[in-house]
């Protein structure tokens, strides 16, 4: 992708150094810099193929990529559980090789290039793949892009943040699983969002509790990242995963008294705070995928699924 900047609410150019416009006192550099080299659409390679031999998921097979819910129970049978962890350790896989290939200077479509390989070498479906026509196999969501960013010739740059987001499909269920990581020497208000998102799903994953409401979930991520000085992204939330990519519940990341569905053990689905510098609105690109900050500040993610267990939760998407 390449960049296209703002300058400030003059005509006047903002140099690095000089006083930031919106009169914090700060450098530009260090405060809407950030918002100012905003993320732009490049050019898209060609969709990659799959081996015949590899299971597909249902969606893959409509022309339009339509997916059926097949997840009728929200307490999987045990088989359904056992299949996830063997695919949610290889998710884990894919993601940390997909990690080791960001750098300053590599596209998002090589690191999509590396995604596609290492899910086909482990005999796996890359989930994104088709979903509803979605052209990609991981999605790669740079520094303001709050989800669903599709890889292109966008080179990384020298302190962005970017998350990738893997999902793997394999004996008939799907494991999902996210982070956010850093290109180069990033600046320390971005290494701060960053740390404090990791600690939202931490802090998310503790508060999963069989006979509690899934609210309490969002309680617990809402008040940490506000604690902050950061927002909670409202459109997108957590969502039951098994044979279905999504399915219910629907796990939202700030507290939601409408949230009233009882955890039970046995139960799947992630949690994937979106966390903001600031505005948690969003916007879309024409795409009608990759979805922006309102005011094109930074943002970061993390995700992993979960099995509800009888006092807590067990992370399935872990190298552990």
């Amino acid at each position: 992708m390449s960049r296209a900047g703002r300058g400030g609410s003059g005509s006047k150019v903002v140099r690095a150094n000089d006083p930031c416009w919106c009169g914090s006192g700060r450098k530009f550099k260090r405060c809407h810099r950030i918002s100012a080299d905003r993320v732009a659409p490049g050019a898209l390679s060609p969709q990659r193929t799959v081996p015949e031999d590899i299971e597909r998921p249902d969606y893959a097979l409509d022309r339009n990529g339509r997916p059926k819910d097949l997840d009728d129970d929200l307490v999987r049978p045990p088989e359904v559980i056992e299949a996830m962890r063997r695919v949610g350790r290889l998710a884990a896989e894919v993601l940390a090789e997909a990690a080791a290939s960001v750098a300053p200077g590599v596209s998002t479509d090589e690191i999509d290039r590396v995604t596609h390989e290492a899910c086909i070498s482990r005999g796996a479906y890359p989930s994104p793949l088709g979903y509803h026509g979605y052209p990609k196999s991981v999605c790669t969501s740079v520094n303001e892009v709050i989800c669903h960013g599709i890889p292109d010739s966008r080179l990384l740059a020298d302190g962005d943040i970017v998350n990738l987001d893997v999902t793997l499909f394999k004996e008939g269920v799907h494991a999902d699983t996210n982070a956010t990581f850093f290109v180069g020497e990033v600046d320390e208000a971005s290494r701060r969002l960053v740390e404090v998102t990791r600690r939202c799903l931490e802090l998310g994953i503790e508060a999963v509790k069989p006979g509690h409401p899934i609210s309490d979930i969002g309680r617990a991520i809402q008040s940490h990242a506000e604690s902050h000085g950061y927002g909670v992204v409202r459109s997108f939330v957590g969502h039951g995963v098994a044979r279905s990519f999504h399915s219910a519940p629907s796990v939202p990341h700030y507290y939601d008294p409408r949230a009233r569905t009882i955890i039970q053990p046995g139960m799947t689905f992630t949690i994937e705070p979106m966390i903001t510098m600031g505005d948690y609105r969003h916007i879309m690109w024409d795409d009608g995928w990759t979805a922006v900050t309102a005011d094109y500040r930074r943002t970061a993610q993390f995700e992993h699924t979960l099995v509800v267990t009888d006092d807590g939760a067990e992370i399935l998407t872990t190298l552990d």
